[in-house]
């Protein structure tokens, strides 16, 4: 039995849409709206580099995922290792915006200490999650065992864990649904997943916003735009059910809002991937995200190789070059801390 094209384009986008909201909200990440206005107007081009768009921790791990659901689809525990193991590589690699959690966690992994994961409810689980929703997207049980499983690799608090399955569960929804669906239904029988109270309200709050039409400033004033699960996903619900109809425009406006600008469009994006496809995303703007390790090559690969294993045909599993993932990040330090010391300029 071939793969399906359209669910190999529904896993491309959710990766690919997951490093396009990644790469565009990397060099705004921690300022406010006013700063990203001031500084770069309406953030629909790549500005880290030049024109070239470089993806972080976000879609990284978003792959080390993808990998790991790839070698063992099936046995839970083999994956979770797999993905254990690959977090620990990629961390001595020093890879660039890590949050404090997954660090934590990282250490923890090479410590040998169980559990791995932190009491953090930072957006750490979520960021990765969509891949595991869009894999499992017809198997809701698995779904939300690799799903909690794998979040708590690194993160334990329950808004955490509870944030990842959500984002799982709506990218499964989106990669189930017709494209062009309307997000607002799309996302609606994903909210059942969430028990906490807390993250329930900050995402009902979201979707209410959307539905009224507020915009963009109101919505990150309510909902909060920081690297909390519980503001995180508030916003990035009101911006989906908003916005989502147009790729572009959704992740343009998330990140203008500031905030963790990376994680926000990292997790919207992938969404918007699970439903447009990747046909449905700008290809001039993934084609300008430097390739190489974590690239759209690379991304693409995965993609087409959990497609295999769901249409029943195992292939080689794509890896990447750690060497040339190590000196890519040596290169981009300067770069990087460049961007970190600009944050601090009034200007």
């Amino acid at each position: 039995m071939r793969p399906s094209g359209d669910v190999t384009d529904r896993l491309a986008g959710t990766l690919l849409g997951t490093a396009l909201g990644d790469a565009l909200g990397l060099p705004a990440e921690g300022m406010s709206a006013a700063a990203i206005a001031r500084r770069f107007g309406r953030v629909d081009r790549f500005r880290m580099l030049g024109g070239i768009g470089f993806v972080s921790d976000d879609t990284e791990q978003a792959a080390l995922v993808a990998q790991a659901l790839a070698r063992h689809p099936d046995d839970l525990e083999a994956s979770v290792r797999a993905f254990r193991r690959s977090l620990l590589g990629w961390f001595c690699r020093l890879p660039f915006g890590v949050g404090l959690g997954t660090a934590r966690a990282c250490s923890r992994i090479a410590l040998g200490r169980s559990p791995s994961g932190v009491m953090s409810a930072g957006n750490g689980a979520a960021m990765r999650a969509a891949i595991v929703g869009a894999f499992f997207r017809d198997r809701p049980d698995r779904r939300v065992a690799f799903g909690r499983a794998i979040a708590e690799v690194t993160h334990r608090d329950r808004r955490a864990v509870e944030g990842a399955l959500y984002v799982a569960e709506v990218a499964a929804a989106c990669s189930r649904s017709p494209r062009h669906s309307p997000p607002a239904i799309v996302q609606q029988d994903a909210r059942r997943i969430v028990t906490d109270p807390q993250l329930g309200e900050a995402i009902d709050t979201g979707r209410e916003l959307a539905l009224r039409g507020a915009d963009r400033s109101e919505a990150a004033r309510v909902c909060g735009t920081t690297g909390f699960v519980v503001h995180s996903l508030g916003f990035a619900t009101f911006c989906f059910l908003r916005f989502g109809d147009n790729p572009m425009e959704a992740i343009t406006e998330a990140i203008g809002a500031g905030g963790d600008t990376d994680s926000i469009g990292a997790i919207l994006g992938g969404w918007l991937g699970a439903l447009h496809g990747e046909q449905g995303l700008p290809g001039d703007l993934i084609a300008r995200i430097q390739d190489g390790p974590f690239g759209p090559t690379h991304l693409r690969g995965l993609a087409a190789c959990l497609g295999r294993i769901l249409a029943g045909e195992p292939g080689d599993v794509p890896g990447y070059s750690a060497p040339a993932a190590f000196a890519r990040n040596l290169a981009m330090l300067p770069v990087v801390l460049g961007h970190g010391l600009r944050r601090l300029s009034p200007f």
